[in-house]
């Protein structure tokens, strides 16, 4: 309408509405700058989120223009508009009521929109700096938190480390309290073991040393604390020991040592530092709950180290009295073979003195050439007989061979026939001696030891032969191994008593007869020369192994 145009002047959009939804007018400048204007619900409240959707069926309810045509009076909004090419601009629309018409002022306030939007976000900017700085710092205590504890945990594992190492109980306390005066700045640092209802200093480091086991005490305030395994930690100007008095107060950290809920002892560290002590009261308590397990570690292995030198000690004394029962049992065997000697020695020696009688009772009677014949024949008969006596003194060298401690080379079945010849006396027209000796060559033995073996079986043979009966011996070289088999028919060993004869102290003979360590002694001797000593008997027949032997003895050299 013509009485509209002078609106055409106004540098801002004006748009001229009547009833509800007629345009009327619109001037130069809402032409210009709303191109594409078709719709007054394009325009809509300046809302921080879309109020209504503007395919709502209720978008006209929420429509700023709308409201104001319908306003019985003047009407004032802050409003929007998105241009089809979707750039959004802001405008305080103020809606004046003339009659039937409604006269729409537009004026431009995007900049200050867009201005107080971007303080509203630098707003939000600068809480959300804040709340990072805040985070920031946050991870930063976080940070130093986590750099403290790993450095405490490199603190106690150093500790650790160099307390677990030893197994002397000095070193480990001299090193920990080395490394926890270092730690601390202490000028001195001791461990004193809890002893009596008091405490006794066992090692010390730093300056002025004090004495090893000297006794200290508590007062009751700080044993409570201790008792309770809290670490008591105080400023004094008296070092409680020695009543020195120090030239400026000195900080006392008294340190419970603990092993399975009991206290066996305290750290006390000593400073002229002042300080607060927070994190490393964690410290203190993993380095002393680590000092007591290695403490008592300690301890048990000193005792233990205790024990095994007791032990090879007896095992010293007993290899001394098993040897002293080896030589008893040589000298019981000696005493045998002695007897025999004996008897030996004195046949032939009979002999010659019958002889002796007979030439002194005949030479009265005979001729001259006769004389000479019978001396002849005399002195032949006393050359046998010395012989023998030689021959039986000789044996007996060879069996004691007490120069011969150290392994040498033997000739087995030499030694075999050896003790066959001492015990002679034993076996003379009374057992059969059967021998099938193989080709052996040297061994490399104890021959005297050997001896003693065949001595304890053949004259245990004997004996179980109660009259007339034989012994076969059977020796044989195969694949390295050395065999000797020795079978007697004599009366045989119960088969409930086959497992006891090589128990030391066990025999079958009567007292005074038997020692019962022949045997066991011969297992010994066979087992330090790496073989091996088996029986098999039955009562009434003999004692039978493979091959129908008796006694069956096998050793490997």
């Amino acid at each position: 309408m013509k009485k509209f145009d002078f609106f055409n002047q106004y540098r801002d959009p004006v748009i001229v509405i009547r009833d509800y939804e007629e345009v009327v007018f619109k001037n130069n400048t809402f032409c210009r700058v709303f191109t594409q204007f078709g719709d007054i619900r394009k325009f809509a409240h300046k809302m921080n989120f879309d109020f209504c959707p503007m395919d709502s069926e209720n978008v006209d309810l929420y429509s700023p223009i709308f409201q104001a045509i319908v306003s019985k009076q003047n009407f004032f909004a802050r409003v929007s508009y998105t241009s089809a090419l979707g750039r959004t601009s802001y405008y305080d629309m103020t809606a004046v009521k003339r009659g039937l018409y409604t006269i729409i002022f537009l004026v431009d306030v995007s900049s200050d929109v867009l201005l107080k939007d971007n303080q509203k976000e630098s707003e939000i900017y600068k809480d959300k700096l804040q709340k990072l700085q805040e985070e920031n710092d946050e991870l930063q205590k976080i940070r130093q938190k986590a750099q403290s504890q790993a450095f405490r945990i490199a603190l106690i594992n150093k500790v650790s480390n160099i307390i677990r190492a030893s197994m002397d109980i000095s070193m480990i306390l001299n090193s920990a309290l080395k490394e926890l005066a270092i730690m601390f700045g202490c000028f001195k640092a001791y461990y004193a073991s809890a002893c009596d209802g008091g405490f006794s200093i066992k090692e010390v480091y730093g300056e002025n040393r004090y004495a090893r086991d000297l006794s200290i005490s508590f007062d009751e305030h700080v044993m409570n604390k201790l008792n309770s395994g809290n670490i008591s930690i105080s400023y004094s100007l008296l070092e409680y020991i020695g009543a020195e008095p120090f030239k400026q107060s000195v900080l006392r950290i008294i340190v419970p040592v603990y092993h399975l809920n009991k206290m066996i002892g305290v750290l006390v560290l000593l400073s002229y530092q002042k300080r607060e002590l927070n994190e490393e009261i964690e410290i203190l308590d993993a380095i002393s709950s680590q000092l007591g397990n290695a403490i008592i570690r300690a301890e048990l292995y000193q005792k233990n180290a205790k024990n095994v030198k007791d032990l090879k000690a007896a095992l010293n004394e007993l290899k001394e009295t098993q040897l002293q029962l080896i030589n008893s049992e040589k000298m019981a065997s000696l005493g045998q073979l002695v007897a025999g000697v004996a008897h030996e020695i004195n046949t032939p020696v009979a002999s010659i003195k019958s002889n002796n009688s007979i030439i002194s009772k005949l030479i009265p009677q005979i001729e001259q050439e006769d004389l000479k014949d019978m001396l002849s024949q005399i002195n032949s008969i006393d050359k046998e007989a010395i012989a023998r006596i030689s021959n039986i003194v000789v044996s007996l060298k060879k069996f004691v061979r007490l120069d011969e401690a150290e392994l040498q080379e033997a000739n087995i079945n030499k030694e075999i026939d050896l003790t066959l010849d001492l015990i002679s006396h034993e076996t003379k027209n009374r057992i059969e001696i059967e021998k099938h000796y193989g080709d052996i060559p040297p061994i490399k033995c104890y021959p005297n030891m050997l001896n003693q073996v065949f001595t304890n079986i053949l004259v245990n043979a004997c004996q179980a032969i109660t009259e007339k009966g034989k012994i076969i011996i059977t020796t044989d070289y195969k694949d390295g191994d050395l065999i000797v088999k020795i079978q007697d028919n004599g009366q045989g060993i119960p088969r409930e008593n086959l497992n006891k004869i090589f128990t030391v102290g066990y025999t079958t003979k009567g007292v005074g007869v038997g020692t019962g360590l022949g045997l066991a002694i011969s297992q010994k001797i066979i087992d330090k020369h790496r073989g091996k000593i088996q029986v098999n008997s039955e009562v009434g027949v003999g004692t039978k192994g493979s091959n129908n032997m008796l006694r069956n003895v096998t050793w490997k050299i």
